[in-house]
């Protein structure tokens, strides 16, 4: 499986006074991206729901490399696979052109509705790549 790539362009409502981007806009952004990954496998979340099991996010490691600017376009970088049965892990870049200006590592694991964690949905393993070697 080749990365996902995600366009973003960043507008006004996305800096601070400077003209740069408010640092809690990088996550929203890695969101979106793995909110597309999630609908191009054709996962409907909202199904999911209705059966009890919903996907949340357990842990992020981020780097905050460079800035983004008003009106830059950049590209999220995304490589993921699944970590276990229950963790979905997604290695995330957030690129300006060749630079990266942003990294984050997030884990999201499935679970009930009641906060019990469950197996990843089996169609849902089968579409993902195990973790490369090294």
């Amino acid at each position: 499986m080749s990365a996902h790539r995600f366009p973003v362009t960043v507008y006004y409502e996305d800096t601070d006074m400077a003209g740069i981007v408010y640092y809690a806009n990088y996550l929203r952004y890695i969101e979106r991206a793995r909110s597309e990954i999630v609908e191009e496998m054709g996962v409907d979340q909202n199904a999911m729901r209705a059966e009890g099991i919903v996907f949340a996010v357990t842990r992020v490691e981020a780097d905050y490399i460079g800035s983004a600017r008003l009106g830059d376009r950049l590209t999220i970088v995304t490589e993921h696979y699944a970590q276990s049965a229950v963790r979905w892990v997604f290695e995330q870049t957030v690129m300006r052109g060749d630079e990266v200006i942003f990294k984050a590592l997030v884990t999201a694991v499935c679970m009930t509705t009641e906060g019990r964690p469950t197996r990843l949905p089996a169609e849902i393993r089968a579409l993902m790549r195990p973790k490369a070697a090294g």
